[in-house]
């Protein structure tokens, strides 16, 4: 009879094996920007940027049940919170800190205003809300190594992301990191998808997509919410 041992242990080499390989493309992804030369243009803003940092998927064990269907507000937050504290948590940590960020979220979907709040309350963190936001607002915050924090309806997301299940969120949220005025694209931590990980979204695309969580609290309304992101300042 085969032993217990000798089934597991292949199985876990082959698990590390491919963790490994999930990030050396995640350092690929993060090269093919980083190395590029940049330029300087009239706006006194490099031509392209990219912040790195620890990737937080929004269902961190692939367990899609709640609470992690919608914990995206969380993995946000989460994902900004190890870029200014410069942490790279293991499974167990980032599991014990997502645990505290829930138990701060009074409903499943929060809106920004809230993310904010919880960000302050839990980390101490200033939270910054602009309204309106244009592509060189965003632009000026990750020049300077600001993540931006944005809502969105992940219908909208779809059209350039394959890989969310059933056309898309209503409700959505991820990190933006970098752009690129070459290509027109902005630079994501998507923590929707296990394929997130520096995502490009046209700058059209992402634009389109910002919307808070709306008044009415109803998913399906989502282009009625507020377009406004969210900084977070030590």
């Amino acid at each position: 009879m085969t032993s217990g041992k000798t089934i597991i242990t292949p199985l876990l080499c082959l698990f590390l094996l491919s963790a490994c390989g999930l990030k050396e493309k995640v350092k690929n992804k993060t090269d093919d920007i980083s190395r590029q030369p940049t330029t300087i243009k009239s706006d006194g803003l490099p031509d392209k940027h990219l912040i790195s940092t620890t990737f937080v998927p929004q269902a961190p064990e692939k367990n899609w049940s709640q609470p992690w269907q919608d914990a995206c507000e969380e993995a946000a937050i989460l994902t900004v919170h190890y870029y200014l504290e410069n942490k790279t948590p293991d499974l167990a940590t980032m599991i014990k800190d997502y645990e505290e960020l829930l138990a701060e979220s009074t409903t499943r979907d929060i809106n920004l205003e809230d993310m904010g709040k919880i960000a302050k309350d839990l980390y101490g963190y200033q939270p910054q809300i602009i309204e309106n936001p244009t592509i060189e607002d965003i632009k000026t915050f990750i020049a300077v190594d600001t993540p931006v924090i944005i809502p969105a309806n992940g219908k909208t997301l779809f059209s350039e992301n394959k890989h969310f299940k059933n056309g898309g969120p209503w409700y959505h949220n991820l990190v933006i990191l970098g752009y690129d005025d070459d290509k027109k694209q902005f630079t994501v931590h998507d923590v929707g998808t296990q394929f997130g990980a520096y995502f490009r979204y046209s700058y059209a695309t992402l634009m389109d997509s910002i919307h808070d969580f709306p008044d009415s609290k109803v998913k399906e309304e989502i282009n009625d919410g507020q377009k406004i992101i969210l900084v977070l300042l030590k």
